[in-house]
Formats: C-alpha cells, sequence, structure tokens
C-alpha cells in the first residue's frame, strides 16, 4: 500500500442534479480532499452526483451519506480507491442512511470496521464496487465488506469483497434482493443472505473463503428470513481457515463449505458449479449446530429448522474427502473409511419434532435433493451416532420459486 501523500484539488459543489467533480489531483494534501469529500456528502441534495476521479487517496475519518437521491461515482475499482489504512476516526468507510442510493466503479480498502454499510434505505444499486482488506486475513479486519441491512429493493452487481471478517457480501433483514456477477475471496462467508425474504443470488464467484454463500436464519432479529434462489454460480474450492470472530454465527461454517443452508425456508439451489470444498459441497443444518450464542435468548416463536428446500439441477464434483473438525472427520472414517469423503451434500439430521401431520412431514416443508452422489443424513441428534445414507426421504420436488424483480429497476 502506498503511503505517500496524494495531493488533489476540487471542484466546488454543486447543489440540485448538478454533478460534483473532484478534478485530478494538484496541490492540495489528502486532509483537505477528505474534508472535501465529506463536505460535498454533507452538502448534498437529492439528484446529486459526487464523481471523485482516479487516485488513490489516503483517509483518516469515516464517511457518511444521509441525503435521498446520491449517486457516488468513481472511475473503476482499481483506479479510484479509498484507502482507510490509516483510519483513526469512525467504524466504517462509507455509512449511508438514505434511499434511492448508487455507489459505483471505485475501492474501499482497509476500513477500521464495516467497508460499505447501507442502513434502513431503499432502492440501493452496488456497481462495481471493491471492498478489500489488502493485508493477511485476521480477526481484526472489518466484520462486513458490502453490507446492506434493513434495506428494499437492492441490486449488488460486478463487485468484489476480499478479507472481511466476518461475510464480504451481506444482506440482512432486507427485502428483494439480487445479488449477482460478483466475486468474494478469502471471507470466513463469501455471500451471505440472512433474515431477509425474496433474493436471487447468481452469477457469482466464490472461491477461497470458509464458506461460499450462505444462507442463514438467525433469532433474535426483527424479520425472519424466506424465499431465496442460489443459481448459476461457481462456488469452488472454499479451504480457507475460518478467522472469524468467536460467538459469531459464521464462526461455527466449517471451512471446506460450499453452499449452506442454515434455518432458513424455501431455499431453492439449483444450475450451479460446486466442487472441491473439503467438508461438503453443500450442507443443509439447523440453528442446533451452530456454536452461535445469543445474549437475549432463543425466542419461542424462532423457527431453527430448514424447511421447504430444493436442490436440483446443479454439477458437482470432488469435495467432502476433508472435513473440518474431529466430530466430522471421525464421521467421514466412520461411514466412508479413511480414504473415502462425503457425499455432495451433508445435512445434520435435525427435523422439527412438531413439524409432522398424521405423522408426515408437510409436502412443502421437505428437504428435496435431486442429481446428487448422495445424501449424508449426519444424525447430529444423537451425537452422529446412527448417520444414514438413505436417499428416499429426500426424493421429492417442490414448487419452484418465482424471480425477483426490482422495482424501480436500477438505472445502471
Amino acid at each position: 500500500m502506498r503511503k505517500t501523500l496524494i495531493t488533489i484539488a476540487l471542484a466546488t459543489a454543486l447543489a440540485g442534479c448538478s454533478s460534483d467533480h473532484a478534478p485530478a489531483p494538484q496541490n492540495q494534501t489528502d486532509a483537505s480532499f477528505e474534508a472535501k469529500l465529506q463536505e460535498q456528502l454533507l452538502d448534498a441534495k437529492p439528484g446529486s452526483v459526487i464523481d471523485i476521479p482516479a487516485g488513490h487517496y489516503s483517509l483518516k475519518r469515516g464517511l457518511s451519506l444521509r441525503t435521498d437521491g446520491v449517486t457516488i461515482k468513481g472511475a473503476g475499482m482499481d483506479k479510484t480507491v479509498l484507502s482507510f489504512k490509516g483510519q483513526v476516526v469512525g467504524p466504517e468507510g462509507l455509512l449511508v442512511n438514505a434511499n434511492d442510493f448508487t455507489i459505483e466503479n471505485l475501492a474501499i480498502e482497509d476500513t477500521k470496521g464495516d467497508g460499505l454499510k447501507i442502513n434502513h434505505g431503499k432502492n440501493i444499486t452496488i456497481h462495481g464496487v471493491r471492498v478489500e482488506w489488502t493485508g493477511h486475513t485476521k480477526t481484526s479486519n472489518g466484520p462486513y465488506g458490502i453490507y446492506p441491512v434493513k434495506t428494499q429493493n437492492v441490486l449488488i452487481e460486478d463487485s468484489v469483497a476480499i478479507g472481511a471478517s466476518d461475510s464480504g457480501i451481506y444482506v440482512g433483514q432486507s427485502n428483494n434482493i439480487i445479488v449477482r456477477n460478483n466475486r468474494v475471496e478469502r471471507n470466513p462467508a463469501g455471500i451471505e443472505i440472512e433474515n431477509s425474504v425474496d433474493a436471487d443470488v447468481y452469477g457469482n464467484t466464490a472461491t477461497n473463503n470458509s464458506g461460499g454463500i450462505l444462507v442463514f436464519n438467525m433469532p433474535d432479529l426483527l424479520m425472519e428470513g424466506h424465499s431465496t434462489r442460489v443459481f448459476k454460480n461457481k462456488v469452488i474450492g472454499n479451504n480457507h481457515d475460518n478467522f472469524a470472530a468467536n460467538g459469531s454465527a459464521v464462526a461455527s461454517v466449517p471451512p471446506g463449505s460450499g453452499v449452506v443452508v442454515n434455518s432458513n425456508d424455501k431455499v431453492e439451489i439449483f444450475d450451479n458449479d460446486i466442487a472441491d470444498n473439503k467438508t461438503a459441497n453443500i450442507i443443509i443444518s439447523s440453528f442446533y449446530s451452530t456454536n452461535y450464542s445469543s445474549r437475549l435468548g432463543v425466542a419461542a416463536d424462532y423457527n431453527p429448522y430448514p424447511k421447504g428446500i430444493f436442490v436440483y439441477g446443479n454439477r458437482l464434483k470432488g469435495g467432502g474427502d476433508s472435513p473440518s473438525g474431529l466430530e466430522f472427520k471421525t464421521l467421514k472414517t466412520m461411514v466412508y473409511g479413511i480414504t473415502g469423503h462425503f457425499p455432495d451434500v451433508l445435512w445434520d439430521g435435525y427435523a422439527d419434532p412438531k413439524g409432522k401431520v398424521n405423522g408426515q412431514v408437510p409436502a412443502g416443508d421437505r428437504i428435496c435433493i435431486q442429481d446428487v452422489s448422495g445424501v449424508l443424513d449426519a444424525d447430529g441428534p444423537d451425537g452422529y451416532k446412527h448417520p444414514s445414507t438413505d436417499m428416499k426421504p429426500f426424493q421429492c420436488t417442490l414448487p419452484k420459486l418465482p424471480a425477483v424483480v426490482l422495482n424501480p429497476e436500477p438505472k445502471i
């Protein structure tokens, strides 16, 4: 990382629908750039475009925006770089509390906390943004790279997230989401959809994370998630050590996990290339298989079981040959031998004991799995003592979920 100060000059911010240009570096210090950029964000009006030219800018304070209808533009994710390596004030790189927000074509590096956080916003577009911690992967890196939470109508596309200590791209407690054509590497969770409704996750490449793509439902949050489609992704070789903070939900994800569904309902996984994830290419599990500890306890109406999961039409190979953790290693050896490997799908075996009607699981709550080498019911409730490889319980189909349509459509 360059540590030299880069001189710059900025044009005066223009109000209304005009464009706020920051010309190429000339005679001012990074401190001047930082002050001017924050002033532009504070003075922005609906329709303002804040245009940041190519350059590597060192910032010491986190940035914030609270005005609706603002666009922030750079010259490219490898050309316009906002570096927070020397950050001393503020937990985030950029915190946005606004609607109708667009950010595109720039990078945010080495923030003290989260890279790009959007809180309580509608109609959010993130295009061509790179958030990265450029040093070693470590727990002291910021938790989340690209982080919309409590949002609606969210598009994250053509972006990159590397080195977050929790999730590279995380969408939580949100509605109507598209996450497409992104690249995530060296995160405990590459992409995580948590407690969100109606999400399409497609065209992404997740590699060298601990877990590639996660669809989770955690307790004690404002809403429960359901209806996520994971399709046309490349989820390859996610075998990185898990360096998430102890006690976090993602810390329980075993390294070597491809696609993981935990305690979520109506999840469809299809037409993906999933390969060489050493614990298992696909894991379906309940809250009881996590090491997550809740300060508030688990609410009585929380549903800890995955229901309505449909896996079909994926291209799977390799994986399952060197699972993480002593329990999984022992289980693999017990069922498949020392040189064997887990099948494509690993299910922890936790099923809702109150969920049966006349002794049967309702059709819409079943876990249906097709086109795989096998499924292992790990028998987690009984300490992995009686695992089963019987495929019959999973031979079923479910209604396919509709595509997510953003309203309004983003103007990119």
